[in-house]
């Protein structure tokens, strides 16, 4: 069980973030479960772009142990397919969502989001997360 890796959006990470008590956090139960952790560089952008200069050390102690997966070729190659099926449903979601999304697929990881409703329309993706 130690050796599952998931890759967490930028929602686990705010909800850690925010929470005053961590132990409550989705990603503080992610933990329990045995999982280590990768983020895509669009979360790491997302992040950094968001927080405070207060805040740069907190972010910067969390995301020590994290891998940070870049978005390649492969990864936006993928993007560029889940979007034309998004777009021909008519459920296109936000370009930073689908290229978390398809860093996902393309390091074939489950990610875990809390915002399930913009990542639950990609076939291809292996959610795991609050229901």
């Amino acid at each position: 069980m130690a050796d599952k890796i998931v890759m967490v959006d930028t929602s686990i990470l705010i909800d850690y973030y925010r929470k005053t008590n961590k132990e409550n956090s989705y990603w503080i139960g992610l933990v329990r479960e045995g999982y280590k952790f990768a983020i895509s560089s669009v979360t790491k952008y997302e992040i950094y772009t968001g927080a405070t200069q207060s805040q740069l050390s907190f972010w910067d102690n969390v995301l020590q142990s994290v891998d940070i997966l870049a978005l390649d070729e492969t990864a936006v190659d993928i993007s560029v397919e889940i979007n034309a099926v998004l777009k021909r449903k008519r459920k296109q979601i936000d370009i930073a969502d689908l290229f978390i999304a398809a860093t996902a697929v393309a390091n074939n990881l489950p990610l875990a989001t809390i915002n399930r409703k913009h990542f639950e329309r990609i076939d291809r993706l292996n959610l795991i997360g609050a229901e």
